[in-house]
């Protein structure tokens, strides 16, 4: 995850004074306005950077890319989560047909305001991470043997926020001028989710247009 530097991301206060909609534009989310949607840090294909290196374990490759992706990601949401409260996203929504639901026990099909939901995911995620059953930090220590299925988990749980992120509050972004930022992360996190199929075509449905354009510009490879 080394081909940018977010270090600073987080403490970043003075807006860009540009011009742009909440949200949309014509009815087109405004993460699909042309000049945005190819605003990118990333030079050439992202294949190289998310195959599996020889040598390298696989679980141990799935591992490491997790944990780097949801602290980016829990860095970014950190930048917007001021404007995300029970009364501005009163549900987690990625755009007007796809509202999803905490699926949790106790709380399963809930319908949460989407900083309550973002919450338990992350919190959910990064208690996984810190499980040494889940993830193994000590030598010696093996994967449990259904680690797959618990990554295909967390990807689905992080693609979520980055599609309420997309919809809801990428403005916030652009005015920070970390746009190119976040959609380099999001096209390395799908080119990564693609080479070992931790999500399938109903779960990136909400951004289908968005990874279509990325298709197109060649970046995965």
């Amino acid at each position: 995850m080394s081909f940018f530097n977010l270090s600073k991301l987080a403490s970043k206060t003075k807006l860009r004074r540009i011009s742009c909609e909440h949200s949309h534009h014509d009815g087109v989310p405004l993460f699909l306005n042309p000049t945005l949607a190819t605003s990118s840090l990333l030079k050439g294909k992202l294949r190289p950077l998310v195959e599996l290196p020889k040598y390298v374990d696989p679980n141990e490759w799935l591992a490491a890319n997790i944990v780097d992706f949801f602290e980016y990601i829990n860095l970014f949401y950190g930048t917007i989560s001021y404007f995300c409260t029970p009364s501005t996203c009163s549900s987690m929504s990625a755009g007007p047909h796809n509202e999803y639901t905490w699926s949790d026990t106790g709380l399963r099909g809930a319908k949460l305001p989407a900083p309550q939901y973002i919450d338990y995911a992350m919190t959910w995620m990064q208690n996984c991470i810190d499980d040494e059953a889940v993830f193994p930090t000590k030598a010696g220590k093996e994967f449990p043997r259904d680690f797959v299925q618990t990554a295909r988990a967390i990807a689905r749980q992080m693609f979520r926020v980055f599609a309420h992120i997309f919809y809801a509050h990428y403005d916030k972004l652009v005015h920070l001028a970390a746009e190119r930022h976040f959609n380099s992360l999001f096209a390395h996190f799908i080119a990564f989710c693609r080479e070992f199929e931790l999500l399938d075509k109903k779960d990136m449905a909400p951004l289908h247009d968005l990874i279509q354009l990325l298709d197109a510009r060649g970046v995965f490879g």
